[in-house]
Order: C-alpha cells, then sequence, then structure tokens
C-alpha cells in the first residue's frame, strides 16, 4: 500500500500555480472592478468528465500497472460520466478504481478487469485498489485535479492487509505527523491542551494493533461435520418447538447400518480435528511475547467454541445415535480421546497469567516515563499472576526474554525519535539518564522475578532449571553507558574550548588552530552516524567515526597541554597551581592531558604539608577553646560528642588534603620519596585524632558516678541575694540529660556503649521528655507569675488558672521519679494519649504542661486586653467631648470585657465594677470641666471677652498634666453657645417681648442638659451581658447610664450654672422693664397729666429734665442691646418710642411755655403794679414817719 503523487500530463503539474492563479484572477478583478465594491461570484460551471477521464489515464497506468488499452473498458461503463459528475458535485464522496484478476480455465496469462465505484468491496481476486478523495467539497474545473484530490493505493490479494496497512501507519502516517508536530515547536503545555499527546498515543496504538494482527498465531478453526439427516430432524423438532430426539429419525434410517458408519467417520473425523486444536502448542522463544500472549487468549476463545459446537443439539443426537445403535465404543471415549477438558483446563489456568497482561503499555509508550511505568506494571503482573498460575518457567523464562527484545525496540524507537546527537547536552544527558535508570528498572524487576520463579519452582518441585535471563537489550544498555561517558568528556572539551573558558584563543597563538571549532568538526563526525545501532555493522561504524574523532581532538589536547604547561610554570604558589587545577579539572579525565601535569608534584606535596600544619595547629587549640565548641552548644550537642565529631572533622579534612593530592598526581603517588615522608606524617597525626581514648575516659567517669533517677519531681530552693524568697524547681539532675544525649550521639558515630550505661540511657530517655516537659512547665510557670506580678490589674481575673496550676503543684510533691522509669517501662509503652490504661504520672506531666499552658496563654490573653482597656481608659481623658467619642471609647472597653466575659475569667463582676469606680471618676471630672467651661461661655460680656476663672484652670491643669490643655482647647472651641436673641415689639399700641424672657432660659437649661448628657447618656459598663438570668430580670434604666453622676457632686459645681442663668434672666428683665414702661406713652391721657402737674412751674420743669435723661434709652444708633448670650432687638419700637416721645414733649413743652408765658405776664402785671404803687407814694412822709427796720 502506497499514497502516490502520480505522473500527470505537464500541462497538470507544471501549470498548477499557474493555473490556479489565472482560475483566480476573474473573481478578483471582478470584486476589485465593481461597482459598489461588493464581492461577485462567478456562476458554478458543470464539471467536464472528459477532465477527470484524462487525469485517470495519466494516474492509474503506473500507478496499478496497467496500459490505456486495457482502461478502455473503464469508461465505456453507461454510469461512468453520472458517477464523475455526483462525485465532483457530492460533498465528501470519494471513488474506487478496482483491478480484479479474472479467474481463467487455461494457464495462460492473467486477465484483469477495471471497474469504478463509490462502494468499496475486498475479495482474494482482487489486485489492487486505487481511493480518490475529495480534498475540498466540488471539485472546481479551473484547479487542477491534482491539488483537489488524495491518492492512496490499497494492496489485494492472497494475503491479509495488516502488514501493508502497518507499513503505511508506521512508515507515513504517524511520521508525517510528527514532523508536522516538531515542526511547530510549541511547548508540551500548548501540545498538551491541543490533544497532541493523545493523537500520538493513538497512532501508537493504532499501530500496535496491526502488529498484532500480523504477528496472532492462526488456530484452526473447527467446524464438525453434521449428518443431513441428523441437520433436518434437528430442524423439524425446532420448528415443532420441542428439544431434538432420536425419535424425530426415522426409524428405518435409525437402524441403518451405512448410517450409522457414517456417524461414526463423522465422530472419528471430530476427535481428530478437536485434537488438532488440543494439542496445539508453539515455542515461546520463536516469536515475540505479544504472539504468546495471543495465541493462549486465541486457544481458549478457539476451545470454548469447540464446546459450544460440543453443546449443540446435533452433535448430541449424532451420540444418541450411537449409544442407540450400541456402538459405545465411539461414545465413551469421545471427550477423553479429544483431550478437551484437560485443554480447556490448561488453557484456562494459563490464561490467568495472559489476561489483562499490560504489554500494550510497553508497545504503545510514547516517551521513557511510560516505559518505565510499562515495565514495572508487566513484572508487577507476571510476579502476581505466576503465584496463582502454573504457566511453566521453561516457557516464563523465554517470555521474559521476549519482553526484552520489546523493550529493547521501543526503547530504540523512543531514543531514535529524539535524535541524540543533535539535542543539546542537557537534554541528552536527561534522556541518556533516564535510560539507565530504565536499566537499573530492569535488572530490579529481573531479580525480584528471579525470586519469585525460584519459590514457584520449589513449591511446585519441578524439575531444577537455571533461572537465568539473557536480556536483548544488553548492547544498547553497555553502548548509552558509553555513549553518555563520551558525550561527557566532549562537553568538557568543548566547555574549555569555549570563549568563556579562555581557552578559545590558545590554538591561534601557539599553532593558529581554531580549537573551539575544531571541537565541532570532529563532533560532527559522530553527528552522521547512527550511535544506537548495535549490530555488527553499526559497531564498526562507531569505532570508525571515533576513531576519527579521536584524531582530531588529539590535535586540540595537545595545544590544552601546552597552555596548561605554561599556566603551571608561571604560578606563583601551590594555591594558584591548584586554582589552575581546578579550573581545567573537568580535562584530567582525558589521560593524555593527566599525564602532562604530574612533574608538579614536589610542589603540591610541600603546599600540602602548610595545610596539614595549620590543621596540627588548629588541633593544638583544643576543642573548648574552638569555634566548633559553641557551634555545637547551639546545636545541642554534648560535650564528648561535640569533641569526637571535631576531631572527625580534622581528620576528614586531612583526608581531603590526601585526597586531593591523588586526584591532581595520581594514585601511586606516596611511593616516591616525599610523597613516603607526607603519608608518614599523615597517618602519626591521623593516630592523634584517634578518638577512641576521649570516649573510654568518658566510660569510666560515667562508671564512677552514681547516675540513678530517683527522688522527687519538684524542690523548693532558696533565692540567693535581693529580696530572698523561695522558688519551685525540677528535680532531676542535668548530667542525666547529657548522658542520654551522650549516648545517643556516640551510638549514632558508631561506638559501642556497655549495656548497664545503655540502660542507663534508656531510662534517662524515657524520662527525658517529661524531665524536659517539666522544667519548660516550671520555667513558664515563673515566666508567668512575673508577669503576672507587674500587671496588678489582672490579678483578680487570672486567680481561678493560677489556684488550678497551684493545686498541680500541690498534688505532684508526692510524686518521685522512680514512677516514671520502673512502672511506665514495661506496662504502658504504646499507650495512646486517650487510653485510660496510661501511667497516672506521666498523665499527671501532661496534665500539669497543659494547665500551665492555658494559664500563660490567659495570661498573655488577659495582659493584652488589660492594656487594650488601660489605654481606652486614659484615652477618656483626652478624647473630644462629644456622644460619639465617649460611645466608641465606652463601646471598645464594654466589647473587651464581653470578650473576658466569653473567655471565662473568674471575678469579672468585682473587676469590672472596679474598672466602671475608675471610668465614674473620669467621667466626673470631664463633667466638671464641662460645666465650668459652660460656665464661662455663658457669663461673657457684649464685645466676646470671656471672663475665666484662672483658679479652676489651675486646679485642673495641676490635676490631670499638660496633656489636658488640648482637650480644653478643643472643648472651647466646641462649647459655643449661640446668643438667644428677644425682639421688643409693639403692636396694637401695645409693647411686649418676643418671645418671653422665659424662652431664654429654657434654652440655656436644654443646652446645658445636652452637654451634661454627652456624659450621662452614656451606656455603662456591665460585666454580665452574657448572662441569662440578669438579662431576664431587667435593670433600672438609670443602673445602665452614668446620670447617677450628678449626684456625684461635693461642691456646688452643679447649682453654679443654674445661678447664672437666673442672674443673666435677672439683668435681662430689668432692661427690658425700661422699655416697658413706654407703654405709658400710649396709655396716658394729656389732660390727666397736664391736671397732674398743675401750675407748679418747678414739677413741669422737673419732667422736662426727666424726660430729656429717659430719651437717652432710646435715642441713639444702636439697634439693640447685648447680654452676652442674649440679645435685645429693639429696632421695631425705637422710632415708634421715639415719634411718641417728640409728641409728648412738643405737647408739655408747648403746654409749659404757655404757663411760663402766663407766669411771666402775671409776674410783670405784679411787678408793674408794685412799681405804680410804689411811685404813688410820697417821700415826705415816708421821710418824716417813723422807721422800722
Amino acid at each position: 500500500m502506497a499514497a502516490l503523487s502520480p505522473s500527470l500530463p505537464s500541462e497538470h503539474i507544471n501549470g498548477t500555480s499557474s493555473s490556479y492563479t489565472s482560475g483566480l484572477a476573474p473573481d478578483v478583478n471582478g470584486s476589485a472592478n465593481g461597482t459598489n465594491g461588493t464581492t461577485t461570484t462567478a456562476a458554478p460551471t458543470a464539471f467536464d468528465p472528459e477532465l477527470f477521464k484524462s487525469y485517470l489515464l495519466a494516474l492509474l497506468p503506473p500507478v496499478i500497472g496497467s496500459t490505456p488499452e486495457e482502461l478502455e473498458e473503464l469508461f465505456l461503463d453507461e454510469e461512468f460520466e453520472d458517477r464523475v459528475s455526483r462525485f465532483a458535485a457530492e460533498g465528501g464522496s470519494v471513488l474506487y478504481v478496482q483491478k480484479v484478476k479474472e479467474e481463467a480455465e487455461d494457464e495462460g496469462p492473467p486477465i484483469y478487469a477495471y471497474h469504478l465505484t463509490s462502494h468499496l468491496t475486498y475479495s482474494a481476486r482482487h489486485v489492487s485498489t486505487v481511493a480518490l478523495i475529495k480534498r475540498t467539497p466540488v471539485l472546481d474545473t479551473l484547479v487542477p485535479l491534482a491539488s483537489q484530490l488524495h491518492i492512496l493505493n490499497l494492496f489485494g490479494g492472497d494475503e491479509t492487509p495488516y502488514e501493508s496497512l502497518h507499513a503505511v501507519v508506521s512508515q507515513a502516517v504517524k511520521p508525517w505527523f510528527d514532523a508536522f508536530v516538531g515542526a511547530r515547536g510549541s511547548g508540551k503545555d500548548a501540545d498538551g491542551k491541543l490533544g497532541i499527546p493523545m493523537t500520538k498515543r493513538k497512532f501508537a496504538e493504532l499501530e500496535l494493533s496491526l502488529l498484532h494482527l500480523q504477528q496472532n498465531v492462526e488456530i484452526p478453526e473447527t467446524d464438525l461435520v453434521i449428518h443431513p439427516q441428523i441437520r433436518k430432524a434437528v430442524e423439524l423438532a425446532r420448528s415443532q418447538g420441542v428439544r431434538p430426539t432420536i425419535a424425530h429419525i426415522p426409524a428405518h434410517i435409525l437402524n441403518d447400518s451405512s448410517f450409522l458408519n457414517t456417524l461414526q467417520g463423522h465422530v472419528n473425523i471430530w476427535i481428530k480435528s478437536i485434537q488438532g486444536v488440543t494439542k496445539l502448542s508453539r515455542d515461546v522463544s520463536s516469536g515475540t511475547a505479544s504472539q504468546e500472549i495471543n495465541f493462549w487468549l486465541s486457544l481458549e476463545r478457539a476451545l470454548e467454541g469447540i464446546e459450544a459446537q460440543l453443546r449443540s443439539d446435533a452433535v448430541n443426537m449424532v451420540l444418541d445415535c450411537l449409544r442407540n445403535a450400541k456402538r459405545f465404543h465411539a461414545t465413551v471415549s469421545f471427550i477423553a480421546d479429544t483431550g478437551l477438558k484437560e485443554a480447556t483446563d490448561v488453557v484456562h489456568k494459563y490464561n490467568q497469567l495472559m489476561k489483562d497482561f499490560p504489554l500494550n503499555d510497553l508497545l504503545s509508550a510514547t516517551d521513557l516515563d511510560k516505559i518505565q511505568e510499562a515495565i514495572i506494571a508487566i513484572f508487577n503482573h507476571i510476579n502476581k499472576k505466576l503465584k496463582l498460575s502454573p504457566y511453566p518457567i521453561r516457557r516464563a523464562l523465554p517470555l521474559v526474554e521476549a519482553i526484552s527484545k520489546d523493550f529493547n525496540d521501543q526503547l530504540l524507537r523512543v531514543l531514535t525519535s529524539h535524535r541524540l546527537t543533535y539535542t543539546p547536552y542537557e537534554t541528552f544527558d536527561r534522556l541518556l539518564g533516564q535510560t539507565q535508570e530504565l536499566f537499573r528498572t530492569w535488572d530490579d524487576q529481573i531479580k525480584e522475578f528471579t525470586n519469585v520463579a525460584r519459590e514457584v519452582t520449589r513449591r511446585r518441585s519441578e524439575k531444577f532449571i537455571p533461572i537465568r535471563i539473557q536480556p536483548a537489550h544488553a548492547k544498547l544498555m553497555e553502548r548509552t553507558r558509553y555513549l553518555r561517558d563520551w558525550r561527557k568528556q566532549h562537553e568538557q572539551l568543548a566547555l574549555m574550548t569555549g570563549p568563556t573558558r579562555g581557552l578559545a584563543n590558545i590554538g591561534k597563538d601557539v599553532g593558529g588552530m581554531d580549537m573551539e571549532e575544531e571541537v565541532k568538526e570532529a563532533y560532527e563526525i559522530i553527528k552522521s552516524i547512527d550511535v544506537l545501532d548495535v549490530s555488527v555493522e553499526g559497531t564498526e561504524i562507531w569505532v570508525t567515526a571515533e576513531n576519527a574523532y579521536n584524531e582530531r581532538v588529539a590535535r586540540v589536547e595537545n595545544q590544552i597541554i601546552a597552555r596548561l604547561r605554561d599556566r603551571l610554570g608561571t604560578a606563583r604558589n601551590a594555591n594558584e597551581m591548584f586554582r589552575v587545577f581546578s579550573k581545567f579539572n573537568s580535562l584530567f579525565v582525558r589521560p593524555k592531558i593527566r599525564g602532562a601535569i604530574q612533574e608538579y608534584q614536589t610542589q603540591l606535596i610541600d603546599s600540602v604539608k602548610d595545610d596539614i600544619k595549620r590543621l596540627h595547629d588548629k588541633f593544638k587549640t583544643q576543642y573548648r577553646h574552638s569555634e566548633a565548641y559553641h557551634m555545637a552548644q547551639m546545636r545541642d550537642l554534648p560535650p564528648i560528642a561535640g569533641a569526637i565529631i571535631w576531631a572527625r572533622q580534622i581528620e576528614r579534612q586531612l583526608f581531603t588534603y590526601m585526597k586531593r593530592v591523588e586526584d591532581v598526581l595520581g594514585k601511586g603517588w606516596e611511593l616516591y620519596a616525599e610523597g613516603q615522608k607526607l603519608q608518614a606524617e599523615s597517618t602519626s597525626f591521623r593516630r592523634k585524632l584517634d578518638t577512641k581514648p576521649v570516649f573510654e575516659a568518658w566510660l569510666n567517669d560515667i562508671n564512677r558516678r552514681d547516675m540513678g533517677i530517683n527522688g522527687r519531681l519538684f524542690e523548693v530552693m532558696r533565692i540567693r541575694g535581693g529580696a530572698g524568697g523561695y522558688q519551685l524547681a525540677v528535680n532531676f539532675d542535668p548530667q542525666t540529660i547529657t548522658l542520654f544525649k551522650e549516648t545517643r550521639n556516640l551510638l549514632w558515630l558508631g561506638f559501642s556503649v556497655p549495656h548497664a550505661v545503655s540502660n542507663v540511657a534508656k531510662e534517662a530517655k524515657r524520662v527525658y521528655p517529661h524531665a524536659v516537659s517539666l522544667m519548660e512547665t516550671v520555667r513558664t510557670y515563673g515566666q508567668t507569675l512575673d508577669l503576672i506580678d507587674s500587671n496588678k490589674g489582672i490579678e483578680m481575673l487570672i486567680a481561678e488558672h493560677r489556684n488550678n496550676a497551684q493545686k498541680m503543684i500541690g498534688k505532684g510533691m508526692s510524686l518521685k521519679w522512680e514512677h516514671f522509669s520502673s512502672p511506665y517501662d514495661h506496662r504502658f509503652v504504646g499507650s495512646g494519649i486517650g487510653d485510660g490504661r496510661e501511667n497516672k504520672h506521666v498523665q499527671y506531666v501532661r496534665e500539669f504542661a497543659s494547665i500551665v499552658s492555658v494559664l500563660q496563654d490567659k495570661a498573655n490573653s488577659l495582659i493584652d486586653s488589660y492594656k487594650e482597656i488601660s489605654r481606652l481608659v486614659e484615652e477618656l481623658h483626652t478624647c473630644p467631648f462629644s456622644f460619639e467619642a465617649f460611645s466608641e471609647l465606652i463601646g471598645k472597653i464594654q466589647a473587651a470585657i464581653d470578650r473576658l466575659n466569653l473567655e471565662g475569667y473568674a471575678n469579672l463582676d468585682h473587676w469590672v465594677a472596679e474598672l466602671d469606680q475608675k471610668v465614674e471618676g473620669i467621667l466626673l471630672g470631664r463633667l466638671k470641666d464641662i460645666i465650668q467651661l459652660w460656665c464661662q461661655e455663658f457669663d461673657r460680656t457684649d464685645d466676646g471677652d470671656t471672663r475665666r476663672d484662672l483658679t479652676v484652670r489651675d486646679h485642673t491643669l495641676k490635676r490631670r498634666g499638660d496633656k489636658r490643655t488640648k482637650e480644653e482647647k478643643n472643648s472651647e472651641g466646641l462649647l459655643t453657645l449661640a446668643p438667644v436673641v428677644h425682639e421688643i415689639r409693639i403692636q396694637n399700641q401695645v409693647i411686649f417681648l418676643d418671645p418671653p424672657i422665659e424662652y431664654a432660659r429654657d434654652t440655656w437649661i436644654r443646652q446645658l442638659h445636652e452637654w451634661l448628657g454627652i456624659v450621662c447618656r452614656q451606656r455603662r459598663l456591665q460585666s454580665s451581658r452574657y448572662e441569662i438570668g440578669l438579662q431576664l430580670s431587667g435593670r433600672a434604666a438609670a443602673d445602665l447610664s452614668y446620670v447617677s453622676l450628678l449626684t456625684r457632686f461635693t461642691d456646688n459645681t452643679l447649682e453654679k450654672p443654674f445661678t447664672l442663668i437666673e442672674t443673666k434672666v435677672q439683668q435681662v428683665k430689668e432692661y427690658v422693664a425700661k422699655w416697658l414702661q413706654f407703654q405709658s406713652l400710649w396709655d396716658l391721657e394729656a389732660e390727666y397729666v397736664f391736671n397732674r402737674l398743675g401750675d407748679s412751674l418747678a414739677n413741669w420743669q422737673q419732667l422736662l429734665t426727666e424726660i430729656r435723661q429717659t430719651r437717652s434709652t432710646f435715642d441713639n444708633s444702636e439697634t439693640q442691646h447685648s447680654f452676652g448670650v442674649v440679645v435685645i432687638d429693639y429696632e421695631q419700637v425705637q422710632s415708634k418710642v421715639n415719634a411718641k416721645y417728640d409728641s409728648w414733649q412738643r405737647d408739655i413743652l408747648s403746654r409749659f411755655g404757655v404757663k411760663l408765658g402766663n407766669a411771666m405776664k402775671e409776674m410783670h402785671a405784679s411787678i408793674l403794679k408794685a412799681r405804680h404803687d410804689l411811685e404813688s407814694h410820697s417821700i415826705e412822709g415816708l421821710v418824716g414817719g417813723p422807721r422800722r427796720f
């Protein structure tokens, strides 16, 4: 079978590209020149069958070996054109051209017939079939058919097509797919997403299945011959629906001797044909493992088919006829003669091994990991089933060897697909490393199989046969091992001659050779051959290529040797030499280079002497004065074991120096004179490093001491110095712990510790966890108590846990160490924690540790909560004076108290009560401060200046420190009383104050209550919010807030703001009363006033003076009067009062003027009269008369 590219006429082959282009040109131009820019599609043209006929005439003659004349009958078919037209127009169709050999009566040349069909058939007379598969849904006349059709040649004949199909899959389809995937260059992750690994596996499985089909051993089919009369009788009985019996056979036929002889002959034929199957066998070593497996599985199916035929009605009727005729010699031994039962039993037991045999996992493996998994699975199956199945060991051995062949073939197939010589070194080394691991896995599995085979042989009492496997992959294993070492040496040489190691230009400097290029060209020789070919011819090719490679590499080695000698010659000291050696150490595996550096032996021996001298100095400083001693203490290494480890480290370093010289100078260096001296010095120093005397001295010291484990668990020790007192300690000798550690480390170091010391160490080891636990628990307990003492506020809460720990200490005062080392040894080893039989002393240690741990955890958690609560309480001093700020802090404190309540701390009620008293004190102080600030704000003057109570301020600063200054400023800034505005209004000639003065009093008291409520309305701290009973009983509202703080003032702090309010109200009342007096301006009658004044000018004059003075109340430029927190607005009434005043003043002044004028007239009249009277008297009469004075 083959997929061919046909030899077509030149116009179909050479003109493919141009025809394709020209065929598309009209479409492209049409779309480009369209008026509206849309794509136009040419109308489909009908496919021309003549074009297909020309194509077949060019294709078929070379492909199926025919002449054009012979093919004419193919085109003479009436349905040819119709079939071709359907093929061209219908999507997904295929046509087959069949070449069939016709039967000829004479022995002349064969005659062939040719058919074109769309339905594929197969017969032995089919010589060849060509499949024409469309690549496009519809064939295009304008495009060459070569680019539209797939061609596949299917061979026929007498043979099965398995070999041809296997060749197509393995040699064409699968390699083409692998090449395509490899060309894409995508990673494993991308391939996995596309399903490529699964596709590869399916290809491998298909290839494997085809291989199995051609390797199967054909089991002859056994078809038992049935006499026509018997067949007729069976059909008659079945038509009647009854069981066939000899009654369905006519009596004359049943007693006919010729009929019976025929039946007996048929039975003998049955026996021989069945024996041909039951006695069938095969040589295991002659084929593959899959053939052996398939042979037994197929044989079982064949035997089951024979048994089914023997159970048929026709066979039973034949045997009944013979029994009826008394011919028992043909029926009695029928089953025994066939050997069917024994063969079926053997095959069934053998197939216990063959069924589900995982050989396909190996044959279909696509990588080395899958091969390894398959090998393990195969041998696990064999080793398991061999113990159950009686499959002979003598057959199992060649079966394993056949598996080795499959293993070798599959390994070669996987490795060859990687093209090892072309892969990078990392990939090469990884692949061959995996290969070596595969071989090791095979060897391990073979060892296990050998043991199983020997055991099975002994159990079956079979004849002894040597269990020996000749692996088919032995040569491949040797080749891969050699290849890996060879490639490693080559990579080392290539790396040293690369541009990064300084040797790239050495050749050019010395001899004009490009060393890097030379090494690459040498490797090219190896790349061109199959390095995994282990056949005789392949081995010869490998040897020839390796020799050519070595010739080229030898010139590079000469250049490297020259450079090495130059560098070693210019080295100033041994360290530089060793640096050179370390740099080129990878090249010393090459014998030629290694031999060139031996002359520097003396210098290196001197440098090693200096290094050994420094080791001497280090050893003479002693272990206790070295850094290693402190490091050993950090790593919990006891002194003796630490000293031994230190000495052994020096010994290993000495050995390293010796090995260093050997690595550089080669083996046998100690045979030289200087080498012998150096060897002698190192040997004497090594004797000084012997650690056995140290161990013996320690052993003698242990034997002199009494290292028993006894006494009480605890002891009370007096604290020396300081305040004195007592301290709890664990009564356990630290030397006992050291003994246990020394013994453990010495045993690890390979020393033989005496049994008595080992027993004491075992007891110490047994007690050690409890002793260490007790020590750690007591230390934790002491630290926790110190922590509690340093935080006095938590003692009450932690008292319960502290009492529990003290109870456990009191309980442990009576316990002794003997209880741990003796009864626990043999009675309670291995008891679980929850086991009721556990030693009570061990349980005590665990409980004590648990209680102290709980105490520590509770103490640490409580201290954190206490510090947080204390911080929040302190923030109550300085937080902004707002309800939200106080509520947030008190809420956080309450949340912390609730958390303590949930955690179950004792005495929480008393502790919360004390905390609440402290919070009350802080809040009371804040209340006093806010009341004082309120009073200062309330008592301010009209111009905004504030009269501060300096005495109160100084007292506050002294009491709380300077941190209150910022808080007071915040509070002052927030505490602002907006002035209450009252308006003096006149309505219906009535003067009144709006709103009344009582509104101001109510506003001020309400503002005062709001500021006090910021503190008083806060929820009081509670310790029992999680107590159901207390929740149900309920509490008074006053108990849940801080309203009661208002009753806690000891001075007149609370009375002061109310006093100020009343004082301010009185002031305002007095001022407002003055305005209200002006109501009389409208109430009084003018005549009443005038009558009241009468004629007394003094009264009139006094009234005018008082009017002028009272006018200053309202006759000004201002419209309001401020009292600080209250403002009296008289703008509305001012003008009206002023006008009324003017009216009254004019009236009174006018009337006063009239009164004054009349008075003046009367006075003037009286004066005139008096003058007249005076002038009327004579002077003489006055002179002569008596004078009186």
